[in-house]
């Protein structure tokens, strides 16, 4: 292998602000933040909407066919739309009578952005998307800190639903799901979302970020 092959397989990808640099308003970042439950890979940016720290396209497309079998346009608005409707809360519903929308919220934002990434939406479809699911999350929930154990039990439920069918790839333990949603919370942590976007933020007029 040559050394400029070598140089191109080892040369570091953009920073996603190069190639977004305009920043997310306050509705926007309220928006991606609604996905910071399921971003918790080191590379994951929970500030724009792109979902990575940086630029890389082919991450996204073999994430969302490996993991979801989306492959086309078609296949993530089909995804989309089922997440919307009953996604896994049907299970919740019926095992638990609750109905964890935040759960199914959480992975239609992550999807949302993902298939931007991948090239299967444009940016402004994207935004569509993720404006869709506002009305009933902020109907269901006021405060992230509800969202956040709404996103738990859901999680948990479809945990469970992966043992019982003696899934070969489990996914992380709930421990782990945890520790990431109590640092989101943490009034402390200041590179998290949800305290840069506070929940009410989406009910007040939008503003530059």
């Amino acid at each position: 292998m040559g050394l400029w092959s070598i140089w191109r397989r080892t040369k570091p990808k953009p920073r996603t602000g190069r190639r977004y640099p305009t920043p997310l308003t306050a509705h926007q970042l309220w928006m991606v933040s609604l996905s910071a439950p399921v971003s918790r890979d080191h590379d994951a940016s929970r500030t724009t909407l792109y979902p990575f720290t940086r630029i890389d396209d082919d991450s996204a497309r073999s994430w969302l066919a490996d993991q979801w079998e989306i492959t086309s346009r078609e296949g993530l608005v089909d995804r989309l739309d089922e997440l919307s409707r009953s996604g896994y809360r049907a299970r919740a519903q019926r095992l638990l009578g609750v109905c964890p929308l935040a759960w199914d919220a959480a992975l239609y934002a992550d999807i949302t952005r993902r298939g931007f990434a991948a090239g299967l939406i444009a940016e402004a479809e994207a935004w569509t998307a993720l404006k869709n699911i506002v009305p009933s999350v902020v109907s269901a929930y006021s405060s992230w800190r509800e969202y956040a154990d709404h996103y738990l039990l859901g999680r948990k439920v479809w945990r469970d639903g992966l043992e019982a069918a003696q899934d070969p790839s489990p996914p992380a333990p709930q421990a782990v799901a945890d520790a990431h949603l109590r640092a989101l919370l943490d009034p402390a942590n200041r590179a998290s979302p949800w305290n840069l976007a506070p929940w009410d933020t989406i009910s007040r007029p939008d503003r530059a970020h």
